[in-house]
């Protein structure tokens, strides 16, 4: 098997909802031991892998957002567009779940009064900051909430990756609009170049930054993950999907654990292409997945403070169970926000900006390259 990765893209029968679904059972997972125990030194593969599950996760995520946000982009009539798209998929269900945290979750599990927790201005930074994500998050307490478990005060802390990835779209849709405004000089390639020159950069000062540290890891390294699925994306024309490939890729990850350096390089070297791989090439029964719906976000959002509320009312909880009881009810809240909530805003973002294939930069190229589905 060896064909382009653009032939797969012609219809939506992938595996990306599948994969996602996984990275955030993985959060899920690897935040288990932390909030459990308080500690996080308790998760099994860290020393192996000399990164946490969850790192590996929120990889996966980055690495399938900057693949389908770049296509979004490309197929959308305009930057409105695209930036009402990106609205309408990150907000809704990012606003309920604050809700739900601040004044169920906040004022079940709060020691203060319910008069003296409604009046506390903390309450209502929280609900304005974590639900805007424009100004960063907030600290991540709410008043008298989650004060006497193992990891104290901290209501939703998975909600850390959502700004960035807002930073990686403004950073996307800047390049692009930038490269529109001087396309009379540039030419066709130049916003692949550029892409393409980035994640490749980004691939270059992670490696370096491994072994010789000289800026935040954890932004230059999501960077990376989501420009690279980006440049996939804009390569989709020249890269192969090779079994062939893809088992030599995963054997050399598996080799490179007896070094641990050596294995994070590979790493940032291999993760976008075994990601993208894994979303087009395994079919068959598991495509079935995507009858069920999207419960990744879901399972995402909602995850970290059902998993505190478990630790409150069951203290000493094992991290087994944390884990087993934490799924089930995060997987429920997951389901109703996606039914009810995502994947309404999701089918009207799609009729808003519909299109007839030619999108924000169809001036530079024929149809053909850009009539690809967006996300």
């Amino acid at each position: 098997m060896n064909r382009l990765l653009a032939t797969y893209l012609i219809d939506r029968n992938n595996n990306f909802n599948l994969i996602r679904f996984v990275a955030a059972s993985m959060v899920l997972y690897s935040h288990s031991f932390a909030l459990a125990t308080g500690s996080i030194t308790g998760e099994p593969f860290v020393d192996i892998l000399g990164m946490f599950v969850s790192n590996i996760a929120v990889d996966i995520f980055f690495v399938i957002s900057g693949f389908l946000v770049t296509q979004s982009l490309l197929n959308r009539r305009n930057l409105i567009d695209f930036i009402s798209a990106r609205i309408f998929r990150i907000y809704p269900g990012l606003i309920v779940s604050v809700v739900f945290c601040v004044f169920i979750v906040g004022l079940y599990f709060t020691t203060l009064s319910m008069q003296s927790y409604l009046s506390d201005r903390e309450t209502y930074r929280f609900l304005f900051k974590n639900s805007s994500l424009i100004f960063g998050l907030s600290d991540g307490y709410l008043p008298g909430v989650f004060e006497n478990i193992p990891l104290k005060k901290a209501v939703n802390g998975s909600l850390w990756t959502l700004p960035l990835e807002i930073k990686m779209y403004a950073i996307l849709a800047f390049v692009g609009v930038i490269l529109v405004g001087i396309k009379k000089w540039s030419g066709r390639n130049f916003f692949r170049q550029a892409i393409v020159a980035l994640a490749f950069m980004a691939i270059m000062a992670n490696i370096f930054n491994y072994f010789s540290p000289f800026m935040n890891r954890k932004l230059l390294h999501l960077f990376l993950m989501f420009f690279t699925g980006s440049a996939f994306y804009l390569l989709r024309n020249r890269i192969v999907m090779s079994n062939r490939l893809a088992a030599i890729m995963f054997s050399a990850l598996l080799f490179a654990l007896v070094a641990q350096k050596g294995f994070l390089v590979l790493y940032v070297m291999f993760i976008a292409y075994l990601v993208i791989y894994l979303a087009f090439i395994p079919s068959g029964i598991i495509r079935q997945f995507n009858q069920l719906g999207d419960y990744s976000y879901g399972l995402y959002i909602y995850a970290f403070p059902v998993q505190q509320a478990i630790a409150s009312l069951i203290p000493g909880v094992s991290v087994r169970v944390m884990f087993m009881l934490s799924f089930i009810v995060t997987l429920f809240f997951a389901v109703l926000s996606w039914h009810f909530i995502e994947k309404k805003f999701l089918v009207y973002s799609r009729n808003l900006g519909a299109t007839s294939g030619l999108g924000i930069f169809s001036t530079w190229s024929s149809r053909s390259e850009y009539d690809l589905i967006s996300e």
